[in-house]
């Protein structure tokens, strides 16, 4: 079997495409094995690249945390799906009867796991994977468009929806409008009513969000973001501020944030340790929030989009397994505007 594969951590030389894999064991009475058609990579792929604390990999490891294809087999107690289905997978999965679990917040399960970061991923012609993780999608949404559906969505579903509880009317910031999460962010707070300001280092970047339908743009390399953000509204500042930079833009989505404002961010690519005025966040009353992934609901939510034709990614370049490193490269440029996505079959 065809693989992408990671031998070790600290740089894209540990990168392998193999042809030499084990097929996967046939699947168990609440298991599907899908025949993957396309993955798409995250900037999870990358820290699993340079190592993650506390994720050990058994070499050689399958990468990739986004996939999509076709049902192959189902397990006996598998209604919901059929061979010859075209399927997008959760990428997260739980344990299914903790406490966590059965109030549906499965992303806080002490046992939940990523596909690609605690168990082997999607960059593999075949996969086995529980029944509850894939949803059919229709032959209107290509295979490219699943694969690099599922993480991104679901993170910025839970963000801006569930976590930020964002409004129609909202001011929202959204910075690095590049990457996939921020780009699925500014669809769905469109798709409520928001107003949203986004930002990056690019020019042409801010041009082609504007295009998909951002109201603001701003180059953070040349604009100072919270000032111009405060003129613009009389001092008042945004409502919301998604950030998942960290270190890099914490203090600027700080004062570019309003009173009753919610800060809301799923990671720190920048880096990890900010810090916050307590008596700034008491006096505005603000609301910072974390948000790792989504519930099963959340995804079966997106999934109602997707098949609606709403929500669907942008699509930066395809790529050959066999070329997996590539694709990689390409993110780790950050030159980029959507999702990476390498075409297994």
């Amino acid at each position: 079997m065809r693989a992408l594969t990671l031998a070790g951590h600290g740089s894209l030389d540990h990168l392998a495409y193999r042809d030499d894999l084990p097929e996967p064991a046939p699947p168990g009475p609440r298991e599907v094995l899908v025949r993957i058609e396309a993955a798409a990579l995250n900037h999870l792929d990358l820290y699993m690249v340079g190592g993650l604390p506390g994720i050990t990999i058994v070499p050689p490891f399958v990468v990739g945390s986004d996939g999509a294809g076709i049902v192959e087999a189902v397990g006996s107690e598998v209604a919901h799906v059929r061979p010859g289905d075209r399927v997008a997978i959760n990428p997260g999965a739980s344990c299914g009867v903790c406490e966590y679990c059965l109030d549906g917040e499965e992303p806080l399960c002490p046992r939940y796991r990523i596909f690609g970061e605690h168990v082997p991923g999607f960059m593999a012609e075949r996969v086995v994977v529980p029944g509850r993780s894939v949803h059919a999608v229709p032959d209107g949404v290509s295979a490219e468009q699943a694969a690099a559906f599922s993480l991104a969505t679901l993170t910025a579903w839970r963000m801006v929806v569930t976590r930020a509880q964002v409004r129609p009317g909202d001011q929202l910031l959204i910075w690095g409008i590049g990457g996939g999460v921020a780009q699925a962010a500014l669809q769905i707070a469109k798709r409520i009513g928001a107003t949203v300001w986004v930002t990056s280092g690019s020019d042409d970047k801010l041009e082609r969000a504007r295009a998909l339908g951002a109201d603001h743009v701003l180059n953070h390399r040349t604009q100072d973001v919270p000032r111009v953000i405060r003129e613009a509204t009389g001092k008042r500042g945004v409502d919301v501020v998604i950030d998942s930079v960290g270190e890099a833009t914490w203090s600027r989505s700080l004062l570019a944030l309003g009173r009753r404002g919610r800060l809301v961010t799923c990671g720190g690519t920048s880096g990890a340790m900010v810090q916050t005025d307590v008596r700034r966040m008491f006096w505005n009353q603000w609301s910072l929030l974390g948000s790792t992934m989504g519930t099963d609901a959340e995804y079966a939510t997106i999934i109602g989009e997707l098949r609606a034709g709403r929500l669907l990614p942008v699509i930066d370049s395809v790529t050959p397994l066999a070329e997996g490193r590539r694709a990689y490269e390409r993110l780790a440029s950050g030159d980029q505007f959507g999702k990476v996505v390498v075409r297994v079959a």
